[in-house]
């Protein structure tokens, strides 16, 4: 899996198909991999997915805000969500990936280490966090439970980074 259009594909097969009832809640998440975690986020708050470009280190910014890019005139954030979420980052390779998402009006962009899939899961099957998970930022909206066995940790999309994290001191 490697690009938006694949997973646009993906999505609109899932949508044709008619042994799923249409009044029946579905949530259109898209999945990728960070470390060896799956995670997901809704489908329409991506702008974007482009393979890694050359960014600029801005200095004083958190270890996890690795700098800004230019994507066709805007300059981007760029988020390492390996770092932000306690794992080793890895080497950027054929699978890694900048996920572009509009937050609070803003775009920002975050490594991702691959896609996986465009995923549809229906709303009683996604559960909030456990209790005995530190949800201190909130940045998780629950634990989706795939009908294959898989569990994905779904995002909110908006809590994933505030502004104040990207903007250097001294603005």
């Amino acid at each position: 899996m490697g690009s938006l259009n694949e997973i646009v594909k993906q999505q609109q097969q899932a949508l044709t198909k008619p042994e799923e009832s249409v009044s029946e809640d579905i949530v259109q998440l898209v999945g990728f991999i960070v470390g060896e975690e799956e995670f997901a986020v809704p489908i329409l708050s991506i702008q974007e997915i482009i393979k890694p470009i050359e960014w600029t280190r801005v200095p004083f910014t958190p270890d996890y805000v690795l700098g800004v890019f230019n994507l066709r005139g805007n300059v981007l954030p760029l988020i390492d969500l390996r770092i932000k979420f306690g794992v080793a980052a890895n080497e950027i390779d054929e699978n890694t990936r900048f996920i572009v998402m509009k937050i609070k009006g803003e775009d920002v962009a975050f490594i991702i280490d691959r896609l996986t899939s465009a995923l549809r899961i229906k709303k009683k099957n996604i559960l909030p966090p456990p209790d005995t998970y530190s949800n201190e930022d909130d940045i998780i909206e629950g634990v989706g439970r795939m009908d294959d066995g898989r569990i994905i940790t779904i995002l909110k999309v908006d809590n994933l980074i505030k502004r104040e994290e990207i903007v250097p001191n001294g603005n």
